[in-house]
């Protein structure tokens, strides 16, 4: 009844005409659901990608209960509904979209005798979910967005158990796939979960263990035997200049964390090296490049020196035998000697590190 009084002041087109209405969300591109309902029952639905326009019906054809509701989201971002009724006025409509409350920082990964552990790193705890294949385990990080650096590092992963990792964000989650390696779906492989916060930067980890179920502690004999076999050769002359030579090229923080007990599988081989670098060290002395001293016989003494194993005079080098004496491939080789010093840090960095520090080895072998 009002439509004609309206068309009088507004101009027939308000009244009559179609209605466009612009959407944008923020940030840009962000995905739709539109929904347009009559008088309680839905009528039409659409999908899109913001920037959108969307006609709706004229003003006189709508009722006084039709509304227009709009679902926004893109990924990493929270989604956000709103509803207006086809009766007010307006042409225009700006969505800003909230940050998921939790990100992944920072993915890093180890691999070592038999055993994958995948650190996951956030600004918040992290409530997750397994979720097992035919060919691996999905890992669902509940509310929690993809940084770019976690990306970067995703598609790094890989070891005799873990062929293949990547990372996809659904809506809320972040789901994060690693297909096994073919030897390891013919057998079990069990998944142990742990959390711990780091105060010293103030981020939350999530480490996830692979662990072959039909090992029986095959890989620890294997192990024990190749720390066996190193002797004081193996971080005397030469050898020496490559420990040196690689702790000058590490970031001192990143080689401090990665040397830490954490309460991984690593941390009873780290124990048993620095026995075994006590033990073959003159006087059975382990030197530190601040100038303390420490003897590994004693307990106390014992913890000190893992605690500050960044720092243990030779202690890089003679990791470096352990795993060459554990794994038979060269690559094998580098792959596990970085996720024990250096899983922070990208594989292509860490090959320029670990080839500078063996050419700096090479020139004092051939000035002899």
């Amino acid at each position: 009844m009002t439509a004609p009084v309206l068309a009088v002041f507004r101009g027939p087109n308000y009244v009559y005409a179609p209605r466009r209405v612009e959407i944008e969300t923020t940030p840009a591109g962000g995905y739709l659901d539109l929904f347009y309902v009559r008088s309680g029952f839905q009528k039409r639905f659409e999908q899109g990608e913001a920037p959108a326009i969307v006609q709706l019906p004229s003003r006189v054809e709508a009722g006084p209960r039709d509304v227009l509701t709009i679902r926004a989201f893109a990924e990493g971002y929270q989604p956000k509904s709103v509803t207006f009724k086809l009766s007010e006025d307006f042409d225009r409509v700006a969505i800003d979209l909230e940050p998921l409350p939790n990100s992944l920082e920072a993915v890093s990964h180890r691999y070592f005798a038999g055993r994958s552990s995948v650190r996951f790193v956030t600004s918040e705890a992290l409530t997750f979910r397994v979720q097992e294949a035919d060919d691996g385990y999905a890992i669902i990080l509940n509310e929690t967005a993809y940084t770019q650096a976690a990306q970067a590092s995703m598609g790094l992963i890989e070891s005799s158990l873990i062929a293949e990792s990547y990372g996809q964000q659904l809506g809320q989650d972040l789901m994060v796939q690693f297909v096994l390696e073919q030897s390891a779906q013919d057998g079990p492989v069990e998944l142990r979960s742990r959390q711990r916060y780091d105060g010293l930067r103030d981020l939350h980890e999530l480490v996830i263990d692979f662990v072959p179920s039909s090992d029986s502690g095959a890989s620890a004999e294997r192990a024990l035997r190749a720390l066996d076999a190193i002797g004081p050769g193996d971080i005397s002359g030469c050898a020496m200049i490559f420990d040196t030579a690689l702790r000058s090229e590490l970031e001192a923080g990143e080689l401090a964390r990665a040397l830490r007990p954490q309460g991984e599988v690593t941390d009873r081989y780290h124990r048993a090296a620095m026995r075994k670098l006590s033990e073959i060290s003159v006087d059975g002395v382990i030197d530190f490049t601040d100038g303390s001293r420490l003897r590994t016989a004693d307990a106390i003494e014992l913890e000190m020196a893992i605690a500050n194993a960044s720092m243990a005079e030779g202690y890089l080098v003679l990791l470096r035998s352990f795993v060459i004496g554990l794994e038979s491939h060269a690559s094998s080789q580098q792959a596990a000697f970085k996720s024990l010093v250096a899983p922070e840090i990208s594989p292509q960095d860490f090959d320029a590190i670990w080839r500078r520090a063996h050419e700096a080895e090479r020139v004092c072998l051939a000035a002899r």
